[in-house]
Parts: structure tokens; sequence; C-alpha cells
């Protein structure tokens, strides 16, 4: 059920409800513990025990009629279980990542969960390790020597380009709807009321970005949002957002939802695209989109360019990543490439391994030297920045752009929402990146 009511007000951050205190565990590692006030928690529980209750078919009472006290006592390990799930998502996940982000922290892998103290009436703590690496050196590099990749010269690449601007640009002028449809990202706050649409939680919100899926699947949460635009609050009791914040028990929750912004998938944006990579003129964005039309050795010149900078800037700073962290991340590769139907092909070739490994060892370095470069450079991410990489999404030339992909969208072949704070990562990294290309390029 959905009840559209108004337009919005200026958005805030919610952040400050919310702790994070960071005890030192070993060089390199740190504990981090995400609180959650008392007062969270117990009007989660409370939300949480009524919904059971009124699910609850227990005997010797009448459904919906059983007393909240007998729920809050009886189910209370399952409401746990489940509140532990249900604030992981919709509180800490995002702290987390705007804290690292915002505390410069540069992480050598992914934040790891590994307890959980949580009770009714009390404070919750999610408890992290992080393992934290070592700040790098980083010289003056904006002059180092660089061999800019270099285009192929046949006249069909530009008239590719051609065809690609004049065809966007058609979309373009036809784009007059202003709501959202199939193949839109949307960016949405999304916090917690009661059955009479009171705010709860101290009306805390969080961010998150959704892809309008197109499957029969995605059906749940496209009707909700569909026609919807930008200022647009509603309540709603969906289903499928119940079960993407805890599968744990059924639960009930009115979410409010307000519409923040909108990614159109109509049209390519042209104008994004300049200001991504700094570029002002038409003829500089014609030799720019011609990047991912120029192939050799089936690399493009962008993905060519992205390579050879991050090589040159890796060759001038040398560290030596953890070995965990790069079986880790060939783990990882493998697990995609298994899904390959090549697979079998490929992993009978000679060197098969030591590629798999020089391959995870580069992706490690990458990450952790773009981290530090991005907090060293001071660059700054806003919702613009978000929307500019979020544009080459669109098309699946335009996808040849982006170096450090977005979080996984889809679970289980349904696209799901994804928390703001996670997907600016890999936008920053994208932002640094470009940054580095920018003056390494730059004449």
């Amino acid at each position: 059920m959905v009840r559209l009511i108004r337009k919005s007000k200026p958005e805030q951050s919610f952040y400050h409800a919310l702790r994070l205190v960071l005890e030192p565990l070993s060089p390199g590692k740190v504990k981090a513990i995400v609180i959650i006030p008392a007062r969270f928690v117990s009007t989660i529980y409370q939300e949480a025990s009524i919904a059971q209750r009124d699910a609850a078919q227990t005997y010797g009472f009448h459904q919906q009629t059983v007393p909240l006290d007998y729920i809050t006592s009886n189910y209370q390990a399952n409401l746990i279980e489940h509140l532990k799930e249900f604030m992981l998502k919709f509180f800490v996940i995002g702290f987390l990542y705007h804290e690292i982000l915002h505390q410069k922290l540069t992480l050598a892998d992914d934040p790891k969960l590994v307890n959980i103290e949580l009770g009714p009436k009390q404070e919750a703590r999610y408890h992290f390790e992080l393992n934290l690496f070592a700040e790098i050196n980083i010289i003056n590099w904006k002059y180092l020597p660089f061999k800019t990749p270099v285009r192929k010269r046949y006249k069909d690449l530009d008239r590719q380009a051609n065809i690609f601007v004049n065809e966007e640009q058609v979309l373009a002028t036809k784009q007059v709807n202003k709501s959202i449809t199939v193949g839109d990202w949307a960016l949405f706050s999304l916090s917690l009321a009661n059955k009479n649409n009171i705010p709860l939680l101290d009306n805390y919100k969080e961010k998150f970005w959704l892809k309008i899926g197109e499957e029969e699947v995605d059906s749940p949460l496209r009707e909700i949002f569909s026609e919807k635009q930008i200022g647009n609050i509603f309540f709603t009791t969906n289903k499928t957002l119940q079960e993407y914040f805890s599968d744990q028990l059924d639960s009930n929750y009115n979410f409010c939802i307000e519409i923040l912004d909108i990614q159109h998938q109509t049209y390519f944006c042209f104008n994004q695209f300049k200001r991504h990579f700094r570029v002002k003129t038409n003829k500089e964005m014609h030799q720019k989109l011609v990047e991912v039309f120029s192939y050799r050795n089936d690399l493009s010149q962008r993905r060519t360019m992205a390579e050879d900078a991050l090589s040159t800037m890796l060759s001038k700073h040398p560290f030596s990543p953890p070995e965990c962290l790069i079986e880790q991340q060939q783990k990882m590769i493998l697990e995609v490439m298994y899904k390959n139907p090549d697979y079998n092909v490929y992993r009978t070739q000679k060197d098969f391994k030591q590629n798999v490994r020089k391959l995870a060892e580069k992706q490690v370095k990458e990450n952790i030297f773009i981290d530090q470069l991005a907090y060293h450079e001071n660059i700054h991410l806003d919702n613009n920045d978000v929307k500019n990489y979020l544009n080459f999404t669109k098309r699946p030339r335009m996808k040849e752009f982006i170096y450090f992909p977005p979080p996984p969208t889809r679970i289980d072949g349904q696209e799901m929402p994804v928390v703001a704070q996670e997907l600016k990562q890999a936008c920053l990294r994208e932002k640094a990146l470009n940054h580095i290309i920018y003056h390494l390029t730059k004449k």
C-alpha cells in the first residue's frame, strides 16, 4: 500500500544520532564500534513486536489479540535476530561508510563484522575489524612523464561517435516526463513512521539508490516508485522492502520514502559527461568519446589509458599489500571466472594461476592507492558526481568509461536498493582516477 502526501523540504544529515568508536587492536588493525542509541533500539523492538503480534497464531489466543508483553517475552530471541539484520542495513552500513570517508580511513579490505551486542532496552553495538593500510608518501606526481595511448585513425570511429551523439541528442529532446520510469535510478531517503504516519526515531533517514528494473521479479518495487517525481513523499508497507531489511521474521514497518533525485535512462546526458571529465567544448567531448570506440588488442583506448595511468603512479609509489588480501582477491576473481562458460579453457592455460595472482595483486594495490590519493588530494564528492558516474551505466558502450565498478544492485535476479554511502566509495575512486588522468595528460 502506498499513500502519496506532499512535497519535501531540503534534506539534511541524520548521522549525528549514531556514534563510531575506534579502538586500536594491533599495528594496522582497529576495532570500529558503531553505537545505536537505546531509544532507537526500543522503538524498533516495539514496532517489530506489534507486527509479530498481528501475524502470530498463538495457541489460546485469537489472531491480533495476543498481549504485547507475551510477544516481547516469548519471541525475544527471534526479535533480537531480526533487529540485528534490520539495523545493520538501516543504520550501520551507511553510517560506517560515511565515517570511513569522513575520517579518511584507508582500508586494506572490506570491514569485517565480528560481533553484535543488542538487547531490547540497551544501545546496540556493532563491532567491526578494520585493516588499515599505512599512509603512502605521495610525491609531486602531476608532472610525471606519461605517454598517452593513441587512438586508431580510422574515420569510421569518428562516424560511430557522431552517430551516438546524434541519436542521444534526439532522445534528449523527447524527454518530457519528469517521473520515474523503468531503467531510471532513483535516489530516495527512507525513514520509519508509526501507523498514523508520525515519524519515529527522531525522523532519522537513510539514503538509498534504486535502479528501477524491468523484469517481472522487479514489479513490487517498480510499482511503488513508478510515476513518482523529485520531492514526492509517500508511505508504504511494501513487502519487498520489508524482506530487503530482514527476512528473519514477518515485519510490517510503515516506511516513509522521499524522492530526492532521479537519473533518467531515456538519454545519455552529455552535460554530465563534460562535467565528469572536465571538458568544455564539443570537440574535446568527441575526442573523449572516441576513447571507447578505439580498440587495440581487445582493450579500449580508455581502458588502456586508465591502466597505464595507475601503473605509472604505482611504479612511483611502490608498496607491498598483505598476502592475505591478495589471496582474498584471488578467490573473488576465480568466483567471477567460474561463471564464465570458457572457464575450463582458461584454467588449462599454462600460466593461469600466476596470471590470476598478478591480477589480484594489481587490483588490491590499485584500490589501496586510489583511496589514499583521493584523501591526499582532498577530492570531494557530491550528488552530482554520483549522477555523473551513474550516467555511464545507461549504455553498454559508455560503461567502458567506468574502471571502478559500482556495488552489485541485484539480489537473486532482482534490483534492490543500494546504500548511497556505499555507492559513493566507487564514485570517489573513479573521480580520483579521472583526476590522475587529467593531470598526467594535461598539455
